[in-house]
């Protein structure tokens, strides 16, 4: 495996610090450069080679400072030399290479600065050698990463959503609305596109409206519904005294037009909106556009309750390049380079290309099939290229018949009508932008119409349609999508009923998200064939609990096997770009799996949240996404190690009554100072972290004869049994039915209203963990708290912990252990018991390396001391965590990786493999039962 970053950027530096004041002489560089290539943790400079002999253009010998064929070339001068030279010499070098050595990246270097060419992007990076640690990103190929870079959102996009937005605002306003508007703005966004694209005579729909229609709009609605009816209609079959605009159209059929619309009426400001529509240039956006119209024109509750997010295009094709692109690409580069048979080879991936099917089960308005079919025809393009040479073209006469990829190819279903419309609209229309492409290629216009196929794009439930009427799976190829975003408590209730349909006999399903149903019918469909799936999901489905309950059935119920994932990153668009629009944010992961193996297997790793991703060959990938051994962490009631047990603190259940701040506490007892003794600190996570003050009044061990006396406790006391009955709100709550409403077990509790819900108070020090931390944390500030304190069910408690138990869940290999296997509440971390400490596999400590995990936890605590005045969460902002606080816990990570084997743990990576697969060795059956024979007959 790679190194991490943080690793590459410390051996950065410290390369950067080292030849700083070193001698800069050319013949230093096979030094500098094999120190260099250290960086990265490999020995890549092993298959380079220095002062490379080549020949060039002119017949002179020329040396390549150091050349990594097909990768790397570097051309170095001494210090302070200028390096416009180098380039020249570099690009000199370059044209002189054949075409299977020559590099994507050029570097120049004088030692002190840097110019790093990249060849296939056109990008350039200039840098210092102080620069460097701030730089090596761009390096990442060395390391074993490679660098995947998706196309942004085209602006042009937004701007046209924008305009369309516009137009339907106008019109729901004037109360056309419902299945007629929908079915309206398909259509004039067709006709739109057609337009601008040669489907339809240049401005013949501008001219149609400007030219013809009343400047305040009362006669448009019934131009367009007599436009949409010519262009139903064969022309054979139209009358011969149609009027001349609407003649000129041409017929589309497809049913596009077919169904009977009420007429709208426009006003001078309507046909304003929509002329603006049609003065803008179509040509340049994407028909993945629909999609994002229709989700900028949705209400946002019907966003949240149907889970739908904006999807880029630059998203898009994180999915589709992995799941069958680059498998199709290194297949066609491959025939490139064959020497005989490669005709034959390049019309077998044509038919190839038209005999796979695309399946998209949420396909919403059929963005992900849209750009499937616009890379699936610019694949084909390129091979028909190679297949007709320029110089033999003139041979093609009917440039139609040469494309074999059709619309026909690709499935969807989607729930709700409009969108569904919208992606079969937009499926012709990519087709057609496509033909213009073939069409400006081969010198020949051609124009497919009119429409004889279409998409199959079902109007229906994803979860109670039946995949294999929409399409059998024994002729799927792929599927592919982003299914709903509803996480499992915001789920209505006939969601969860589909949910738990299809995940009937699995125990645990209701903790499920939505998008889970989709994984499992997907598992059910795909059983017995080689078809490839790859759907979007938010990233808690590879997180804390749920990855038992969905991962442990695909694995063991039906043989799902991972074949690429992308790990956590932002799913969203740049706000500035997206001008106003309702873009939610989310984090998601993708995964790709199928019902077979493959040994070709790719994590896709983020350097941060909205960076490209770094593609990275591995040997598996588990439903942590990481590499390892196939395995989920289950729910366990008991701890996995011999070690004690933690719990939750109290839960009191008292609608707040026993809580008080600390101006309310000194209130209470100016009138009744007899309750002093049995006021105590309480601790949750806020007041751990934060240091915020809060008290509870603990009543529940003081004797009936003393309550007597003190009239204000008992009215506290009465307040929370009526809070529990139902009869007044929680403190502080506005006095509804829906505040006093109590479940059955709250309303028993009325009968002890002294006593908590929840009550864990021991006599001794406890260590205390915050339930929830900030995910920007290194580490989840832990600290102690003694019997004079309570602490709420925020937090979880381990009685008489030790400072070897602080150390080891302070360290950075519980660190990762918690990150790979909680749960998140938004993007923090949710620590659980049964989840991430139960299963937690403690380190075989000696006693010399406990007392030195001991020594160095109080080192930390000693650290911590320093700074009085700083709360918790001021001490592990990882921008202002005091250095001498950082060092402590860096000396407690080595001492507790160190607890684990002797070897050091270069990165998270490695120490998450090496924990898991110690989890395995643990809950493995030590010994397999003996399979008792049979006895003879």
């Amino acid at each position: 495996m790679p190194l991490s970053w943080n690793e590459i950027r410390a051996r950065a530096a410290r390369f950067a610090d080292e030849w700083k004041d070193a001698h800069y002489e050319k013949g230093e560089t096979q030094t500098f450069y094999n120190e260099f290539f250290e960086i990265f943790g490999n020995r890549r400079r092993n298959v380079a080679v220095y002062e490379e002999k080549v020949k060039k253009l002119n017949d002179k010998q020329g040396f390549i400072d150091l050349f990594w064929p097909s990768y790397l070339l570097i051309e170095q001068k001494s210090a302070g030399r200028d390096l416009a030279k180098a380039r020249a010499q570099a690009t000199d070098y370059f044209v002189s290479l054949t075409e299977k050595e020559k590099p994507r990246y050029i570097l120049l270097s004088d030692f002190q600065t840097f110019e790093l060419l990249d060849l296939e992007e056109n990008e350039e990076h200039h840098f210092t050698l102080a620069e460097l640690a701030d730089n090596v990103r761009h390096f990442g190929f060395i390391a074993g990463y490679q660098q995947q870079k998706y196309r942004d959102q085209d602006p042009a996009n937004i701007e046209a959503s924008e305009l369309m937005s516009n137009l339907h605002k106008h019109l729901e306003e004037s109360g056309y609305t419902g299945h007629d508007l929908e079915r309206l703005l398909v259509r004039i966004m067709f006709c739109l596109f057609a337009e601008d694209t040669g489907i339809f005579p240049m401005e013949s729909f501008l001219r149609l409206i400007e030219d013809r229609t009343e400047k305040d709009g009362s006669d448009l609605g019934s131009w367009l519904i007599h436009l949409f009816q010519v262009l139903n209609t064969p022309d054979n079959k139209r009358q011969n005294n149609l009027d001349e605009d609407l003649a000129a159209f041409p017929y589309v059929n497809g049913n596009l037009f077919a169904d009977a619309i009420n007429i709208p009426s426009f006003d001078t400001d309507m046909r304003e909106a929509l002329l603006k529509c049609a003065y803008f240039n179509w040509t340049k956006v994407s028909p993945a556009l629909f999609g994002s119209l229709f989700q900028t024109v949705m209400l946002p509750a019907e966003q949240r309750q149907g889970g739908a997010h904006y999807t880029s295009e630059k998203n898009i094709l994180k999915i589709i390049h992995p799941l069958f692109l680059d498998e199709l690409r290194e297949e066609f580069e491959h025939i490139k380079t064959l020497k005989v048979g490669k005709q034959q080879r390049f019309e077998q991936l044509h038919e190839k290309l038209a005999s796979l099917t695309f399946f998209d089960p949420a396909c919403g308005c059929g963005n992900f099939l849209i750009l499937a079919m616009r890379e699936l025809r610019e694949l084909e393009l390129d091979i028909l290229n190679e297949l007709y040479p320029a110089k033999n073209r003139q041979t093609v006469l009917d440039i139609g018949s040469l494309t074999k990829i059709s619309v026909d190819q690709f499935y969807g279903v989607e729930i709700e009508e409009f969108p569904a419309r919208i992606a079969e609209s937009a499926m012709w229309l990519v087709d057609h932008q496509m033909n213009m492409r073939l069409s400006e290629s081969f010198g020949q216009a051609y124009v497919r119409l009119p429409l004889t196929e279409s998409a199959h794009i079902y109007h229906g439930n994803a979860l109670t349609t039946d995949w294999a009427d929409v399409l059998p799976p024994e002729k799927c190829s792929y599927i592919l999508g982003n299914p709903p975003f509803v996480g499992s408590k915001y789920m209505t209730p006939l969601q969860r009923k589909e949910l738990l349909a299809i995940f009937n006999d699995v125990k645990g399903a209701g903790i499920l998200d939505y998008v889970s149903a989709w994984y499992g019918k997907a598992a059910q469909y795909i059983q017995n064939t080689n078809i490839k799936c790859a759907l979007v999901s938010t990233n808690s489905i590879t997180q804390g609990e749920q990855v038992s309950v969905l991962w442990g059935t695909l694995l063991q119920q039906y043989g799902i096997k991972i074949h690429f994932a992308h790990r956590t990153f932002k799913w969203t668009i740049d706000e500035k770009k997206a001008k106003g629009m309702r873009i939610a944010a989310v984090y998601v992961v993708i995964v790709g799996f199928a019902a077979q193996d493959t040994d070709k297997k790719y994590l896709y790793e983020y350097e941060t949240l909205t960076s490209d991703p770094h593609k990275i060959k591995v040997a598996n990938i588990n439903p942590y996404l990481v590499d390892g051994s196939d395995l989920v962490v289950s729910a366990r009631s008991k701890v996995l190690c011999d070690v004690p047990e933690i719990g939750i603190g109290n839960k009191p259940i008292d609608g707040g009554y026993y809580l008080f701040t600390p101006e309310e506490k000194e209130d209470f007892l100016s009138k009744e100072p007899e309750a002093k003794p049995y006021f105590k600190r309480w601790i949750g996570t806020n007041e751990l972290l934060y240091n915020q003050e809060r008290w509870c009044l603990w009543l529940g061990s003081v004797e009936p004869s003393k309550l007597r006396s003190m009239p204000l406790s008992k009215e506290r006391i009465e307040q929370v049994r009526k809070y529990r009955l139902g009869q007044i709100p929680a403190k502080g709550k506005p006095d509804t039915e829906k505040n006093k409403k109590r479940n059955e077990q709250t309303q028993k509790l009325a009968d002890t209203p002294t006593r908590f819900h929840v009550e864990n108070m021991p006599e001794g020090n406890s260590l205390i963990i915050p339930e929830v931390s900030s995910e920007n944390r290194k580490y989840i500030p832990m600290g102690f708290e003694g019997a004079a304190s309570l602490c709420s069910n925020l937090v979880k408690m381990m009685p008489d912990a030790t400072l070897y138990h602080f150390g080891i869940l302070s360290s950075e290999m519980h660190m990762d252990w918690m990150r790979y296997t909680c749960g998140r509440l938004e993007g923090r971390y949710r620590y659980s018991k049964d989840i991430v400490y139960n299963n937690f596999p403690w380190p075989e400590a000696s006693e010399k390396d406990r007392e030195e995990v001991t020594a160095k936890a109080q080192a930390v605590l000693d650290a911590r001391a320093q700074f009085s005045d700083s709360t918790l969460a001021d001490l592990y902002d990882p921008n202002t965590m005091p250095p001498a606080l950082l060092k402590a816990h860096q000396a407690l990570d080595k001492a507790v990786d160190k607890a684990y084997r002797k070897a050091a743990f270069k990165d998270e990576k490695e120490r998450i493999e090496f924990l898991f697969e110690r989890y395995r060795k643990l809950t493995e059956p030590l010994i397999q039962p003996e399979k008792k024979k049979r006895g003879k007959k």
